[in-house]
């Protein structure tokens, strides 16, 4: 397994932990479909919540949100389309958010949320 994997898993972890301290139910991680895949889903009251993760170890190469493209913002509202076509019940409010995830590996890594990314 690639270190690059296990930190992406680590910044998942520390996102889910994060978000259920401020609220949100986890209803799903590393949701997958034909078309890709969503790191968290999460629900907040009526909002049902698509986050995309992003984990780095410094900023050296850029600020991780700087990795949330047009391109990706698109197949993320297609995800999310995708995934709540899978449901039984209706999602609610919908919005797509991005956490950014630094030093994952130290006792207190740093989280950044930024509501309504795509």
């Amino acid at each position: 397994m690639a270190a690059k994997d296990d930190l992406g898993r680590r910044g998942e972890e520390v996102a889910a932990l994060w978000l259920e301290r401020h609220g949100y139910q986890v209803l799903d991680r590393n949701w997958r479909c034909r078309s890709g895949e969503l790191d968290l889903v999460v629900r907040r009251e009526r909002t049902t919540v698509f986050v995309e993760v992003k984990t780095r170890t410094s900023v050296a190469f850029g600020h991780p949100f700087e990795a949330i493209t047009a391109v990706k913002a698109n197949r993320l509202r297609r995800l999310a389309a995708e995934w709540c076509t899978t449901r039984d019940e209706p999602p609610g409010d919908v919005r797509i958010d991005a956490i950014a995830v630094l030093d994952a590996w130290s006792a207190a890594p740093v989280v950044e949320h930024l509501a309504g990314v795509a």
